[in-house]
């Protein structure tokens, strides 16, 4: 059932941003991924509502059954100007009660913060963009430019059924658009005892594998060499254990310039590691994009305990550094092995953008009205979000959902993690930040 938002389910006491944040937690969009989903039809159906609500026509997108996205588009004052593309995703990721301290579902209120599946990843940045869209429209506003509003259904699954889905079959309605913004930057962090914001230029590029090991079937009191399990076995530990070098790109190669600038100490000197890591709860996001990874993800192989069985497979989730993809599949399948088959089950591009421009400086700019003396730095997410999709028509996506947090909060280890929470207050200023940037970009 799709949540009422009528005013006196409203608490007063509770900025808009929040109780939209809390009801779109409240309705389950669990992507499993693999075509194994809740959907988000009725999410779609609350946010089409809430932006109807503000006079626009909000259309309703099904890439497959229950995969709803939602996309608008709002007149700017300045036809002249590219269309900016503002975006977030519907879906989350699966959560189980068991490992949580509340109800992941529940979009319960507590300690200043809300918590639930979504509070970080991304139901917080889609609650933003409403509330804030919604005041620049207030009182016969417009945008600067024009805006198309979008929420995209299965971006936790790559998006084939979501931003994928709609850049295919529907280009038209990112027509005139050159930029985007959405999720994974422009949060805050500590450097040096000092707070700065990072804002996400580029993303790595991604290559999920499926290894498929064979060996004989055979009852498993035999001695059997040909073991498909031992074989995928020792492949993922080669994969797993895989020390992947340092690269650095443009984006890093600024980044950690700027962590030395703060702290004082020449970059020259200190390893890319060792600067990374003075960035706190950061660093586990940032320490990252300085190399590949790759990571065993999950194992299905055997159906009784006393059958060696002769097929037995492995998921890896692997992510590139720009331009890297073929170099690191190759030596993927070398470490593979020759008894152990690599299929790719999904591939999308890495994406690098440059730390300049008008959308840059305009960031810059209003994170500077908001929060005087903190410096912004680039950064090139390990991730990958539905920019991926935008980029294929021409469209340079950035990360940038305004958080300002506590230095004690491990905001990035909550993505995809338990007990998902955001400070309500944290809410309440990127709701702000980004109606400045969407009135005056």
């Amino acid at each position: 059932m799709v949540p009422e938002f009528t005013p006196e389910n409203s608490a007063p006491a509770l900025d808009e941003t929040v109780v939209i944040a809390r009801d779109l937690i409240r309705i389950d969009t669990t992507n499993h991924g693999e075509g194994r989903s809740n959907g988000e039809t009725e999410a779609a159906e609350y946010v089409a509502a809430r932006l109807e609500g503000m006079g626009l026509r909000a259309e309703l997108f099904d890439a497959a059954p229950r995969r709803t996205s939602v996309v608008t588009r709002v007149k700017g004052r300045n036809p002249d100007k590219p269309a900016l593309v503002v975006h977030g995703h519907l879906d989350v990721v699966p959560a189980d009660p068991r490992n949580w301290s509340v109800d992941p579902f529940g979009g319960e209120i507590r300690d200043g913060l809300l918590w639930g599946r979504g509070a970080v990843d991304m139901k917080n940045m889609d609650a933003m963009i409403i509330t804030a869209l919604g005041d620049v429209l207030a009182d016969g506003g417009q945008p600067e430019r024009d805006l198309v509003i979008a929420f995209f259904s299965d971006e936790e699954a790559g998006g084939l059924e979501g931003s994928s889905w709609m850049v295919d079959n529907h280009p038209e309605l990112f027509a005139g658009a050159t930029e985007a913004i959405s999720e994974v930057g422009g949060y805050s962090i500590t450097v040096g005892g000092e707070r700065a914001y990072l804002l996400q230029t580029g993303e790595k590029a991604l290559l999920w594998v499926r290894l498929v090991a064979r060996g004989r079937a055979a009852h498993g009191s035999r001695l059997i060499r040909e073991n498909a399990i031992t074989r995928l076995a020792e492949a993922i530990a080669r994969i797993g254990r895989r020390e992947w070098p340092i690269h650095l790109t443009e984006t890093t190669t600024q980044l950690l310039g700027e962590i030395a600038r703060v702290l004082g100490v020449d970059h020259q000197k200190v390893s890319p590691d060792e600067l990374v890591l003075e960035t706190g709860s950061a660093a586990g996001f940032i320490q990252a994009t300085l190399r590949t990874t790759s990571n065993p993800t999950l194992l299905d192989a055997g159906y009784k305990h006393n059958v060696i069985p002769d097929r037995a497979e492995a998921l890896v989730d692997i992510r590139t550094l720009p331009g890297e993809e073929e170099a690191v599949l190759a030596e993927i399948r070398e470490l593979a092995g020759e008894f152990v088959d690599v299929e790719i089950v999904h591939r999308d591009v890495g994406l690098e953008n440059p730390f300049s421009g008008e959308l840059v400086d305009a960031v810059v700019g209003t994170l500077e009205r908001h929060d005087p003396g903190s410096p912004v730095f680039p950064y090139l997410l390990s991730g990958g979000t539905d920019n991926k999709a935008l980029s294929r028509l021409g469209i340079r996506g950035y990360g940038f959902a305004p958080l300002r947090l506590p230095a004690d909060l491990d905001f990035p280890g909550m993505f995809h993690g338990v007990d998902e929470r955001v400070p309500l207050d944290a809410l309440v200023f990127g709701r702000q930040v980004l109606r400045d940037l969407l009135a005056t970009y």
